[in-house]
C-alpha cells in the first residue's frame, strides 16, 4: 500500500529551518512514496516549496507534489500537482506539461470524471471520521468504488493509525493519504 504524506502549516510551520527538519524527519521515519506540500495560507509558500522539493529530492523513492499551483510544480520540477475538487478543468493542462496529476474527489462520479480526464490518481474522502470533513464514506463505499474504476485511489480522511491502514490494505486501494498518521 502506497503512503501519501500531506503537510500542513500547523505541523510544519512557515519557518524554513523548522519545516526542513520536520519534513526530513518524517520522510526518514515513514518512507512515504508520495509527498504533498499543502499549505493554503502561507505567505512564504513559494520559498517553502523550493525547500520542499530540495528535501524530497534527497529521497530517491519519493514523488513530490505541489498543491493546486500547476505552474509552480512545473517550475520547481516537482513530480506533479495535486489539484482540488474545483480544478477538474485543469487536468489536461497539467498533463500537457508532463506533470503527474492527483485530484481530490468526494463522490464516485468525481472519481470517474477524473479517470476519464486522464488524472493519474485521486484522493477519495473522507473514509473515516475526520474533523470538519462531513459524514465518512466508510469501507463499503470505498470497496464499491474500487469495483467500478481503474484509477489509482488514495483513501483519505481520518487515517490516523496502523490498524486503519491494515483495514484499507484489505480493500485493495492503491494507497492512503494522511496528515495525522505521519505525526
Amino acid at each position: 500500500m502506497q503512503k501519501y504524506l500531506i503537510t500542513s502549516q500547523e505541523l510544519y510551520t512557515n519557518d524554513t529551518a523548522i519545516f526542513s527538519t520536520t519534513l526530513q524527519v518524517k520522510l526518514t521515519k515513514y518512507l512515504p512514496e508520495y509527498v504533498l506540500f499543502r499549505d493554503k495560507e502561507n505567505p512564504n509558500y513559494d520559498l517553502l516549496a523550493i525547500e520542499f522539493i530540495r528535501i524530497c529530492n534527497q529521497f530517491n523513492s519519493v514523488k513530490s507534489f505541489i498543491h493546486q499551483d500547476i505552474d509552480l510544480a512545473k517550475k520547481l520540477n516537482a513530480t506533479g500537482v495535486h489539484l482540488n475538487s474545483k480544478q477538474f478543468g485543469e487536468i489536461s493542462y497539467a498533463k500537457s506539461l508532463g506533470l503527474e496529476v492527483i485530484i481530490s474527489t468526494h463522490s464516485h462520479n468525481e472519481v470517474l470524471e477524473a479517470q476519464q480526464l486522464g488524472a493519474d490518481a485521486v484522493t477519495y474522502s473522507p473514509i473515516f471520521v475526520s474533523p470538519n470533513k462531513g459524514e465518512p464514506k466508510g469501507l463499503d463505499d470505498l470497496i464499491g468504488l474500487l469495483s467500478k474504476c481503474n484509477i489509482k485511489i488514495f483513501a483519505l480522511g481520518g487515517v490516523v493509525n496502523k490498524s486503519q491502514v491494515d483495514i484499507l490494505q484489505e480493500t485493495n486501494a492503491y494507497g492512503f493519504a494522511s496528515i495525522r498518521y505521519f505525526l
